[in-house]
């Protein structure tokens, strides 16, 4: 059984379907918000919630691809599970590009779709701990000195001291200095897992790229 500790939001227009795949998805230990309109889901979506999105392709108010779309827009970054009652290879495509996970045409399996919902929920917990890393990062970079951000920049492109002196016209006594304060404050031992972080952040690797 699967924790209840996030949400699966279905978004059908035939109730059967929509009733029928809230019972599945309960049986299975998730939490289910269901709507029958895409406007409704609108309106009752919590974005902050753990879990995935089922969308049927064909709704007489707002398609699927255009509620997935409207989504996007509005910066929620959601794993969508499309069904669809007919093989639809371009939109089954376009839902794909747009990030979807799976594209299920009724009627499917059970195991099929509950397979589809897992990988999507994998996939929304995955995004949300890499963005919470990042925050807790760039939390770290914001606390070094405009100076210490020069310094890191030259550093993840792998320029020595001397070269990061003559750059900053400054002395290499003082470039040791701040990259002993940038290794304390970004909470790291090594170079190597100090270029990791700042990867993760999206740093750049040239000096003249601003940090993230």
């Amino acid at each position: 059984m699967i924790g209840s500790a996030v949400t699966v939001f279905v978004v059908d227009d035939d109730p059967a379907v929509l009733k029928a795949l809230e019972r599945l998805l309960r049986a299975e230990g998730y939490r289910v918000r269901a709507f029958s309109s895409p406007s409704a889901f609108l309106s009752g979506h919590d974005g902050e919630a753990p879990g995935c999105v089922v969308l049927d392709l064909s709704m007489p108010e707002v398609t699927g691809l255009e509620l997935q779309e409207k989504l996007t827009a509005l910066g929620h970054e959601r794993a969508v599970v499309f069904i669809s009652g007919h093989g639809d290879i371009p939109s089954s495509v376009r839902a794909m590009k747009g990030g979807a996970v799976d594209f299920l045409t009724k009627p499917f399996d059970d195991v099929d779709f509950l397979a589809a919902v897992k990988a999507a929920v994998g996939r929304d917990l995955y995004l949300r701990a890499m963005r919470a890393e990042r925050g807790a990062i760039r939390q770290r970079l914001a606390a070094l000195t405009p100076r210490e951000h020069e310094v890191l920049l030259h550093v993840v492109a792998g320029r020595i001291n001397k070269q990061i002196a003559a750059d900053l016209g400054t002395v290499e006594k003082t470039i040791k200095v701040h990259r002993a304060r940038i290794m304390d404050k970004m909470g790291v031992d090594s170079m190597a897992e100090l270029a990791r972080l700042c990867e993760r952040a999206g740093v750049g690797s040239t000096p003249n790229k601003p940090l993230a």
